[in-house]
């Protein structure tokens, strides 16, 4: 049997299972909102062109208004000032978009502190636990912070001194940046980076160092819960928009059951 033959025969008996780890996309999704007086982005919006009516008697269908960086979406290195030069959603190579998945679990420390921050002796400890992160691997950070998803004020999670979210410190963010195994850091949270981000040097580290160096990044992640430290395979499918600096995406995992 050849490997695509296994592979489908494997997805149809339940062998592998698909979990998809999409936050559905609807007006109430929650989005990114940046203090003035920088602009923002616009979340979904519907309109219908027709539904069984005058309009189109036997077919139903709308238009969709959606900012790139809406829902779980795949943020492209043209998105920050450091990859301005890089690649577009639609320049991202396929099999960038997919790999094993490497979980790391900090849903603890998230649950006694939303500022916790990814430092570079976080990898390392995973490494010497589970061996190297896989050649072309998601590394996923597992919080907890989905269940906040239906609760747009709990999700956002903010005060007077702006959000509180997890991340990645600066030194953690150059540590993925540099590490060739590694295409993409998903999280569950609405944005790559930590909440308090802008406070950090350079600011929004993760933005500028992955994608800067050619690394990706998913956001809005649910079910991390369900996935495995190891053995996960992560597909990322964004739209392939022409120039695009971002796309909402499904992002789903293949699981093989015990």
């Amino acid at each position: 049997m050849s490997v695509l033959a296994g592979l489908t025969a494997a997805l149809s008996s339940g062998s592998v299972e698909i979990i998809d780890l999409t936050t559905p996309l609807s007006s109430e999704t929650p989005i990114l909102n940046l203090p003035q007086p920088f602009a923002n982005t616009v979340g979904l919006s519907v309109s219908p062109v027709s539904n069984f009516d005058d309009a189109g008697p036997a077919w139903a269908w709308n238009d969709v208004t959606v900012g790139e960086h809406a829902g779980t979406h795949l943020d492209a290195p043209v998105h920050w000032i450091t990859g301005k030069d890089g690649k577009s959603v639609d320049q991202i190579e396929p099999h960038r978009l997919m790999g094993p998945v490497a979980v790391i679990d900090k849903t603890a420390e998230v649950a006694a502190d939303p500022d916790f921050l990814l430092e570079p002796e976080h990898f390392e400890q995973w490494q010497e636990e589970h061996g190297s992160f896989p050649e072309n691997c998601w590394i996923i950070f597992r919080t907890g912070w989905a269940a906040r998803g239906t609760d747009p004020a709990a999700f956002v999670n903010a005060d007077d001194a702006g959000p509180h979210t997890p991340g990645v410190s600066a030194a953690g963010a150059k540590w993925l940046a540099g590490n060739a195994s590694i295409s993409g850091f998903g999280v569950e949270t609405v944005g790559i980076d930590a909440g308090q981000a802008g406070s950090l040097d350079p600011m929004f580290p993760v933005h500028s160092f992955l994608l800067g160096a050619d690394k990706y990044g998913v956001t809005s992640l649910r079910n991390v819960d369900r996935l495995p430290v190891t053995g996960a395979t992560l597909v990322v499918a964004p739209l392939p928009i022409v120039g695009g600096t971002g796309s909402p995406s499904r992002v789903y995992a293949l699981v093989e059951k015990a």
